[in-house]
Parts: C-alpha cells; sequence; structure tokens
C-alpha cells in the first residue's frame, strides 16, 4: 500500500522535476538562441559553445536543484530522477509503489518542463535549442557515453547516498552537496554526452520535441536510460556495503596526529 501522504510527494516530485527541465534545459535553450542570433544557423543541439557556457548551464541545474532539495526535501526527499529512486528502492529507502508515484511524476514534471518551455519561448526552442534535448557529442561513441552517464550517475547517486540518506549526514548540507554535483557533472559531461544523469530529464525533451516538430532523438534514449540506472543501482549497493556496520566503528580521524 503506498504511503498515506502519496498524493503529496507525487505533487513535489512533479513541481521539482518541472522546475529541474524549465529552468535547467531553459538555460541551455536560451544559450542556443542567443548563439543563433549571433551566428544564424550556427546553433543547435550537442552545438553548444565554450566552457563558460557549460558553466553557466551546469549552474542553472545545479542551484535549481539545490532549491528544490530545500523546498521540498521535506516532503518527499526530492529525488527529481528516476535514477536516483530506482537506487533508493534497490537499497531499501522507498518502496516499490512509492516508486512508481514518484517516477510517473517525474516523467510528467519533466513533460510539463519541457512544454511550457516551448509555449513561452516560441518554436525556435525547438527548431534551434531542441528543447535543451541530450545526444552525444561529436566523435562521442554511444557505448562511451553510456559509460559516461553511468559514471556521471554513480558520482551523484552516491553523494545522495552520503549526504541525504544516510542518518549519520550533517543536517542542512544536502541540497548544496547535491546541488554542486549535478553542476559537476555537467561541466566535465555536458559537451561530451549533455550530462543527463536522469532519466526523466532526457525524456521530457526527446517526446516534446518529437510532438511539436523538433528532431527524433529516440534512438539515443537507451544511453540516457541504462547508464543513469545502472549507475544509480551501483550506487546505491556500494554505498550500503561501505555504511554497513560502520556505527560499531570507531569514526576515523583525519587531522589527528
Amino acid at each position: 500500500m503506498a504511503s498515506c501522504n502519496i498524493g503529496k510527494k507525487f505533487i513535489a516530485e512533479l513541481l521539482g522535476t518541472f522546475f529541474l527541465v524549465f529552468f535547467g534545459t531553459g538555460a541551455a535553450v536560451v544559450t542556443l538562441l542567443i548563439s543563433d542570433s549571433v551566428t544564424p544557423g550556427a546553433a543547435g543541439i550537442g552545438l553548444l559553445g565554450g566552457l563558460g557556457d557549460w558553466i553557466a548551464i551546469a549552474l542553472a541545474f545545479g542551484l535549481t536543484v539545490m532549491a528544490c532539495i530545500y523546498l521540498f526535501g521535506k516532503i518527499s526527499g526530492a529525488h527529481l530522477n528516476p535514477a536516483v529512486t530506482i537506487g533508493l528502492l534497490v537499497s531499501k529507502n522507498i518502496s516499490l509503489i512509492d516508486s512508481v508515484y514518484y517516477i510517473v511524476a517525474q516523467v510528467i514534471g519533466a513533460c510539463l518542463g519541457s512544454f511550457l518551455l516551448w509555449y513561452i519561448l516560441g518554436s525556435a526552442a525547438v527548431t534551434v535549442g531542441g528543447l535543451g534535448a541530450t545526444a552525444p557529442g561529436m566523435g562521442v561513441g554511444y557505448m562511451q557515453a553510456m559509460v559516461a552517464e553511468c559514471i556521471g550517475t554513480f558520482f551523484l547517486v552516491l553523494v545522495v547516498m552520503g549526504v541525504a540518506v544516510d542518518k549519520k549526514a550533517e543536517p542542512g548540507f544536502a541540497g548544496i552537496s547535491i546541488g554542486m554535483t549535478v553542476a559537476t557533472v555537467i561541466v566535465v559531461l555536458g559537451a561530451f554526452t549533455g550530462a543527463s544523469i536522469n532519466p526523466a530529464r532526457t525524456f521530457g525533451p526527446y517526446l516534446m520535441d518529437m510532438l511539436l516538430g523538433g528532431q527524433n532523438l529516440w534512438g539515443f534514449f537507451p544511453i540516457y536510460l541504462v547508464g543513469p540506472i545502472v549507475g544509480g543501482i551501483l550506487a546505491a549497493l556500494v554505498y550500503t556495503y561501505l555504511a554497513k556496520g560502520n556505527d560499531a566503528c570507531a569514526l576515523p580521524q583525519p587531522f589527528e596526529e
């Protein structure tokens, strides 16, 4: 049976993922639109500019994640990501029925975020900005991209487990820690895979692009489904193994002489 406040958790996950996609991918779309206005025809999916562009987009994602964790964390835990939810399911930190509600809410929120970007910014958000859809960069192979997404999500979920799930974690630091982890992964992997590390974040733009006359990128979707889910599961299992039984051990003192 689903928990009694699953409706509130559903809304929190939907809104959180909506904000993540609207503001995060919105930063990518606006960057591409500005680039196209300066050099017509130069913009497009995967053709973002230099490191400065990726840092700006990474901060948009990371700060949005941070805000949503502080806003919705006390309600749903602010997963905002099916890979996080599946990792917590495997490590027995969420029930199966609740995890289904969470993932459905995340996917709906991501689709709404992409739809409203199109509604507000117009058709160029699709034809030029691709709604911020993720795709491998030039010269990046299919399996290379999948492994990169797996590693990025592994790092993210490992941090989630350590700073938010672990009962010994210092309170109050989850939002900034997880948000800056997301930003870091995007800065490093953005130019290679688009740094989705979140199946819902990729699903929303893909579906809306297809429905609104943009590119059909579904052939790449396994990269952003399998890679993050495998990374999330591995991270949850690894952290559970590392943390198990640590209560009986003395905490290490790294600065002790």
